[in-house]
């Protein structure tokens, strides 16, 4: 094999790595990050991450504490240690930093879905942390699927 052919299938494998890895992380719109002055050491953050029809995620944490709310479309949340499942347009789920999420896909084939994301964690620490195939197998997840129709219900 050449030089030229050795830097062309190089070059090409990168971009489908490159490229796989892309895809697979949804669209993620940072819209706000603020210093939490009654939190010290802590900041908000609040993001939009979309969907596309079929698009997963691959498996990840999170450092910070997360309430995500469904603007549009269905996903499917999976955390270690816990059975998936599917959350609806109009629902909320939370997440720990201590899970790991094994399973993040939009439920739909033909549609799109839509979160909206808030985050509080520390100050300049990563938000999202992506996890090789065998990170997956050490944390337990506790995530906590909430109606808002029964929480007000409720209350």
């Amino acid at each position: 094999m050449n030089k030229r052919t050795s830097f062309l299938l190089l070059a090409f494998s990168s971009v489908l790595a490159f490229g796989s890895v892309n895809a697979q992380v949804g669209q993620v719109t940072r819209l706000m990050t603020k210093d939490l002055p009654d939190v010290p050491g802590k900041e908000g953050m609040v993001e939009s991450v979309a969907f596309a029809p079929g698009e997963a995620s691959q498996p990840h944490r999170h450092n910070a504490d997360l309430f995500v709310y469904v603007l549009e479309g269905s996903i499917v949340t999976q955390l270690k240690g816990s059975s998936p499942q599917t959350v609806h347009a109009g629902e909320v789920f939370y997440e720990s930093p201590t899970d790991v999420h094994s399973v993040s896909r939009n439920a739909s084939e033909t549609q799109p879905a839509k979160l909206l994301v808030f985050y509080v964690k520390a100050k300049g620490a990563p938000p999202t942390v992506l996890l090789e195939k065998g990170e997956v197998s050490g944390r337990q997840g506790s995530a906590r699927l909430v109606r808002p129709d029964l929480e007000r219900a409720q209350t």
